[in-house]
């Protein structure tokens, strides 16, 4: 069976009709696995973060690598085009009732489409993104790249879904410091047309999720680097959600260096909400299996976005280091395993560059 959800099986369209999300509690489908199957995320505390505890003695801190003026002059008339008409991300508490139900369709659109073949052991279309993760992850964690990484990797699952699902709406965004400390208030985990519940740790173990449009689903990629069947689950904990604070944020950008940034998002607010929602959330290599991957990692995403907001030399510049501790530049490789083409660091520093890739353009922006 290519996907062990209790609904039915969606056409390759957007699925629009609140009828056809499951509204009833289903019962998990797979075993539900103790805490410690998963590989939690590192953390650090915001008064770390605030005396830079998480930069290294010999943090590198000088190796910036300036922009290429032609590469950035030739996309002038790019970013124009995209600046009078971009994307625009919409708040999860801005965006329309039939607006979710169609990304939540377009998810489920993609559960129910045949793998690729090309991320064994994926089961369906919606794995190969697990997979792919599972695959990078120690590539993309850790290290100066995580960041612009994942907002590619955020925008191409955007653009699957448009290409393959027919999701041409506005794609959402999570402010997470409006509900920092109660992720489970918000309606989507109450809702019984969204992500499904957000239930806390029982006898310090996950809790399988029955309820909302994804109740019951099997996730086959992962814990860890492994591939063993086990239910969607998670463990919400407030004490460790209530750090995806607006301080939180704002102690991380108002670093000035890009790496010294990255460290501090990627071990503070990023990692607090993984761990905070819990059980496959808290999957270092495979937390893409829970759907609420994408709205928090659209929260990261967005943090990133507001810090290059501040100068406009951090849409051109970058620093850090690689996983093998090679020097973060311009032209520093990132792929998708070929979902979507191989792009360059430069490619997707600026959100509004205008740039084409994949044929699509590359422009949008949040709506705050």
């Amino acid at each position: 069976m290519r996907l062990s959800l209790v609904f039915a099986a969606a056409s390759t369209a957007v699925v629009t009709s609140a009828s056809v999300l499951p509204r009833a509690a289903a019962a998990a489908s797979a075993p539900n696995l103790p805490a410690s199957s998963f590989p939690t995320f590192k953390t650090i505390s915001i008064d770390d973060a605030k005396n830079e505890k998480d930069l290294p003695p010999e943090w590198n801190r000088t190796h910036t690598v300036q922009a290429d003026p032609d590469f950035f002059s030739a996309q002038t008339a790019a970013s124009a085009a995209c600046s009078a008409n971009p994307n625009v991300r919409i708040e999860w508490k801005s965006y329309s009732t039939q607006h979710r139900k169609n990304f939540i369709g377009a998810i489920k659109c993609l559960m129910n489409k045949p793998p690729s073949g090309k991320f064994s052991p994926a089961t369906n279309r919606y794995e190969d993104f697990v997979r792919l993760h599972q695959m990078y992850m120690p590539e993309v964690h850790q290290n100066a790249k995580f960041l612009v990484w994942h907002r590619y990797y955020l925008w191409v699952f955007q653009m699957t879904l448009r290409k393959e699902c027919g999701f041409n709406d506005p794609f959402p965004w999570w402010d997470e410091t409006l509900v920092a400390g109660k992720f489970g208030t918000t309606d989507m985990f109450t809702s019984p047309d969204y992500f499904g519940h957000l239930p806390g740790p029982q006898n310090g173990n996950p809790v399988c999720i029955t309820s909302g449009a994804f109740a019951g689903l099997t996730c086959h990629i992962g814990p860890g680097g492994g591939s063993t069947p086990h239910c969607l689950s998670r463990a919400g904990q407030a004490s460790l959600t209530s750090q995806c604070n607006a301080n939180f944020v704002n102690t991380c950008n108002s670093r000035s260096s890009y790496a010294d940034m990255e460290s501090c998002s990627e071990y503070g607010p990023h990692a607090y909400g993984h761990n905070g929602i819990g059980g496959v959330m808290s999957d270092v290599a495979a937390s893409p299996s829970d759907p609420i991957f994408w709205m928090h990692h659209s929260f990261v995403d967005h943090s990133f976005r507001i810090w290059q907001n501040a100068a406009a030399s951090r849409t051109t510049t970058i620093n850090g280091k690689d996983h093998e501790g090679n020097p973060l530049t311009l032209d520093t490789t990132i792929s998708v395993g070929g979902i979507f083409p191989d792009v360059k660091v430069r490619d997707v520093l600026n959100t509004m560059s205008g740039a084409t890739i994949g044929g699509y353009p590359w422009c949008y922006r949040y709506n705050y």
